[in-house]
């Protein structure tokens, strides 16, 4: 009974409490980071503080509405980890970088180049991997001053875009990954400012994508636009969410239709010192709406668009594939890792010089795409009977 009378002092000596912890009212939570270069080539942090006020019972602006749910703060230095420290000298509690799931770079520094500020984001230990990336038109600070009116802030508008899918999603990780890869290229989505619609108040708009920022050596090189994106999403086999309106030769009127599943293989040959890749594309979509004057219905109507469907796929990817090839001159498709795997002593030999073989490769585009529902009405809508071909 005494040895156990003993222990209860001993046991509250080692179990003391946290001795570390860190409270979250002495934090201060970054929503999102925002990248950009002086003239003086130095560099501008800007970041997203959540304001803790505007979550509290009662508390106002001083105009008499609810404050705002976060605050800017900015501060600049010779690199990224000087002008961090400087902007904690700026807030009066402990900066948090763990929540902060936005980075946006402002396309001047993206042309300076970005390896060295992924550098340091992947070395401090707060920033997640899981974190997307951006690439803004004009100053990355500009998109965090702004107040769109469905979200709560600009941050929370580009997460949820990048959750809908409509353009290419790189995080953190994905990005340390492409500029460590054998094609030493990347892309980023770029964003731009919606033009507001009152014009007395400017910052009452959303960011929104505008395409994509394309990277070599860690450099913004180029960027493809919203039409050059989705042919490169299908090369990449990142299709999940779109539609595709198209037009059949002859034929009056659109018709829109949305994927339901797509399966992009790449197939890469070397024959003769000839280097070949083969792209395989097999789509099935369900139709959404018929412009058209014909009954999809019958069969051989229905070849008719899915032939329409797989040409205006392969015009977006040959499209694509030709500005990478003959203008940007960067592998944003990562040709080079297929070639890699299958050719490893081929590919060894011309890694130093992968710029000018991927330039040279023949490309062949094979696509088969098929609509499986036409819907439950075989008449198109607003069109008397009559005027609906069958034949």
């Amino acid at each position: 009974m005494k040895k156990k009378l003993f222990l209860i002092p001993v046991c509250i000596l080692i179990l003391s409490g946290c001795w570390d912890r860190t409270e979250i009212n002495d934090l201060a939570i970054i929503t999102a980071v925002a990248i950009d270069m002086t003239k003086e080539k130095e560099v501008e942090l800007s970041a997203q503080v959540f304001n803790p006020r505007s979550s509290s019972g009662g508390s106002t602006s001083s105009g008499g509405g609810s404050a705002p749910t976060t605050i800017m703060r900015t501060s600049k230095g010779v690199n990224i980890a000087d002008a961090m420290s400087k902007m904690q000298s700026n807030i009066p509690r402990t900066i948090f970088w763990g929540h902060c799931k936005i980075y946006i770079y402002g396309e001047d520094l993206a042309k300076h180049g970005i390896i060295e500020f992924v550098d340091f984001l992947s070395r401090h230990p707060e920033p997640r991997n899981r974190a997307f990336m951006y690439v803004s038109k004009g100053k990355a600070k500009e998109i965090l001053k702004l107040m769109p009116r469905i979200e709560r802030n600009s941050a929370e508008v580009m997460r949820k875009l990048t959750g809908l899918d409509v353009g290419i999603e790189v995080t953190l990780l994905n990005l340390q990954k492409m500029l460590d890869g054998s094609s030493n290229a990347a892309v980023i989505p770029m964003i731009s400012i919606m033009k507001p619609e009152e014009p007395s108040q400017p910052l009452k708009t959303n960011p929104y994508l505008i395409g994509t920022a394309v990277f070599k050596s860690g450099k913004m090189i180029g960027n493809l636009n919203e039409r050059y994106t989705r042919g490169a999403m299908w090369v990449r086999n990142e299709i999940s969410a779109t539609t595709v309106t198209v037009k059949a030769k002859n034929v009056r009127g659109f018709v829109s239709l949305n994927p339901i599943r797509e399966v992009t293989k790449l197939k890469p040959t070397i024959k003769k010192g000839k280097w070949k890749m083969l792209i395989e594309v097999e789509t099935e979509g369900d139709l959404i709406q018929n412009g058209t004057n014909l009954d999809l219905s019958v069969p051989k109507l229905m070849k008719v668009m899915e032939k329409a469907l797989r040409q205006d796929i392969e015009t977006r990817i040959n499209g694509t594939v030709h500005l990478a090839q003959k203008e940007l001159k960067t592998d944003i498709f990562h040709f080079a890792k297929h070639f890699h795997r299958k050719y490893p002593r081929e590919f060894a030999a011309v890694k130093d010089r992968w710029e000018q073989v991927f330039s040279r490769i023949e490309v062949e585009t094979r696509v088969k795409a098929y609509i499986r529902r036409p819907g439950l009405t075989n008449i198109p809508g607003g069109i008397p009977e009559s005027e609906v071909k069958s034949k």
